[in-house]
């Protein structure tokens, strides 16, 4: 057995996580329980992982945290809008 086959399936489930709170912030523009200091350090973390799974060139860490990486960056980038939309709405009143 290709023990590479565990490392896709491990991607496969790490990455499969985030899809969910990705689509609910999606569907219901809620970001307000989200944290943006985790959101915006675990991408930052995942980025690494990412770039250091290209430095050994394994397959199923770059897989893994491409993914991973995009749906973390779409909560983040929906909770970094909300939240300046929020403040504009505020200095408005």
């Amino acid at each position: 057995m290709d023990i590479q086959i565990i490392g896709y399936i491990a991607a496969f489930c790490t990455s499969l996580s985030f899809l969910p709170q990705a689509v609910k912030v999606i569907k219901t523009r809620n970001t307000d329980s989200l944290s943006l200091s985790m959101y915006s350090v675990f991408s930052f973390g995942v980025l690494l992982w990412l770039i250091y799974g290209a430095l050994l060139g394994d397959m199923p860490m770059i897989v893994a945290n491409t993914i991973t990486l995009l749906f973390a960056l779409i909560i983040l980038a929906m909770k970094v809008h909300h939240r300046v939309q929020k403040l504009r709405y505020q200095q408005q009143d």
